[in-house]
């Protein structure tokens, strides 16, 4: 079903009719249509890219504060000034009393004064609460949401500097080559059946090919550095992005099986008149997809291309100024997209959820229809970002490199060949096409034996099950061995000469 705010007609249509009019009596009458076209889709294009972009600083927001609440680092309660001025006016506790011999009474006197002058309790002498206070004027305008404008500003003033020998052509390429082919991935993404810059018939294989440029230039601003750190990440990068291309590759071929097209917002289509969304079909699938965008975008625990504590800032390392800014921004933009796609591919696009039940409630339901498509695509790849790509980061450990490629070549790559067969039993045995429905309530075509939903149900549950099953199942003893590799009894450290 399409959503009812149709922007991109809405567009075309004032310029076709505002166009000809402005142009008629002119030399260029005759191709007045094709420079309304022109301009339409110019205009399109570039109001949602805006919107794209702009909605991603949402994503900043979120991490931090995310990061902020799993660290409880809530502002001045860790900060240092707490110590003295403590949250709210409180003091953080007369620690000072608890010394020794007295030792502390000069330390509580001078805090005393320092909160009676500098503190939060006395509005003449409110200095401290001016401390990190980004108001303007009084009015609180998404409090450090700025700073990202600060940081680009420092970036811009940054001198760029080229390795002494270094190949300045790639060095210099490298870096435009990884941010232009993460922008061209926004250009296929809708927010909507009528919010989109483009939209071609196969764009899925469009987002494939243009996931597969990036780790071209990640090798070659690995090498072209001329710094041994920046060449191992560059390996390790180029190493695991093929070794998990080919399990992403083949989950995008699942859903294009599944859902019978390689469009995407076909495949949105699909998804409600059918009557389900694919998460739901194919668990399987979309955990493969999340695993295998999460190692695409090298965050962790897959970041070891990136690895601080041993190659400084990775195949990066050499970047500086503006450069390392565009690199930077182009990670969170991958991010970013692969949460649009996981988005459109399993959980509906712009469909609300349980819409089929809802609007059939009078009144509710009209209500609940009239929730803009892009609102509701925003607020599920938000949602994906903060439950999958936050969480991961600051609860999974780093993996080593040689678990990362043995995790995707025999474990992930089997288990996508699985999802690819299944997917295609499911298209052609349990799928009924009659009872597609491109309604507000969609259809029933994974209903199976007079139960409705039977599929998608039972599906979950057996994944859910093998899910639960394989995670209780680890045994606790076997945790040092590692996958295919031959190991010694004896933990490492442990060997003593003349002691064997």
């Amino acid at each position: 079903m399409d959503d009812k705010y149709d922007l991109r007609e809405l567009i075309f249509s004032t310029f076709n009719d505002l166009i000809p009019s402005l142009l008629e009596g002119t030399p260029v009458e005759d191709s007045s249509e094709a420079i309304a076209f022109g301009l339409a889709t110019f205009a399109v294009v570039n109001i949602v890219f805006l919107m794209l972009f702009f909605s991603q600083f949402a994503i900043l927001w979120i991490e931090r504060k995310a990061v902020a609440r799993m660290n409880d680092r809530r502002g001045a309660t860790t900060a240092l000034r707490s110590l003295w001025v403590g949250e709210n006016g409180v003091t953080a506790g007369d620690w000072w009393n608890m010394l020794p011999f007295g030792l502390g009474k000069p330390i509580g006197a001078l805090n005393k004064w320092l909160n009676k002058k500098f503190g939060n309790r006395d509005e003449k002498f409110a200095t401290v609460d001016r401390v990190n206070n980004r108001s303007w004027m009084g009015y609180s305008i998404f409090p450090g949401f700025f700073q990202n404008v600060a940081d680009g500003m420092k970036f811009l003033v940054k001198e760029h500097m080229v390795p002494q020998r270094a190949d300045r052509l790639i060095f210099e390429v490298s870096p435009f080559l990884i941010v232009s082919s993460t922008l061209l991935i926004l250009g296929i993404i809708p927010l909507s059946s009528g919010i989109y810059a483009t939209n071609p018939e196969l764009s899925i294989l469009y987002a494939i090919a243009i996931f597969g440029i990036a780790p071209i230039g990640v090798f070659f601003a690995g090498w072209s550095s001329n710094n041994k750190y920046t060449l191992i990440g560059g390996i390790r990068s180029a190493a695991q992005l093929t070794a998990y291309e080919i399990p992403l590759l083949l989950t995008l071929l699942s859903v294009a099986l599944l859902t019978g097209t390689f469009n995407i917002i076909e495949s949105i289509h699909f998804q409600h008149s059918a009557g389900s969304w694919n998460l739901f079909l194919m668990p399987l699938g979309a955990a493969l997809f999340l695993l295998t965008m999460i190692a695409e975008v090298e965050r962790v625990p897959f970041d070891m291309p990136e690895a601080e504590a041993e190659l400084v800032e990775g195949w990066w390392t050499e970047y500086g100024g503006m450069r390392f800014g565009m690199l930077f921004m182009a990670e969170y933009i991958r991010t970013y997209a692969a949460c649009f796609l996981f988005t459109h591919f399993f959980l509906g696009g712009w469909h609300l959820p349980f819409q089929g039940l809802i609007s059939q409630v009078p009144v509710l339901g009209d209500l609940y229809l009239l929730i803009p498509g892009a609102i509701v695509v925003l607020l599920k790849s938000w949602l994906v970002f903060l439950l999958v790509f936050v969480w991961a980061r600051f609860s999974l450990a780093r993996i080593r490199t040689d678990q990362i490629l043995e995790f995707g070549w025999r474990i992930l790559l089997p288990l996508a060949v699985l999802q690819v067969v299944l997917a295609g039993i499911y298209r052609l045995y349990l799928f009924d096409p009659t009872a597609m429905k491109d309604t507000a309530a969609g259809g029933w075509a994974w209903d199976a034996f007079g139960i409705p939903m039977f599929v998608p149900i039972v599906t979950t549950i057996v994944w859910l099950g093998i899910f639960v099953l394989f995670l209780n199942d680890e045994d606790k003893s076997g945790n040092t061995e590692r996958m295919f590799h031959v190991y010694t009894e004896k933990p490492a450290g442990t060997y003593v000469p003349g002691q064997e």
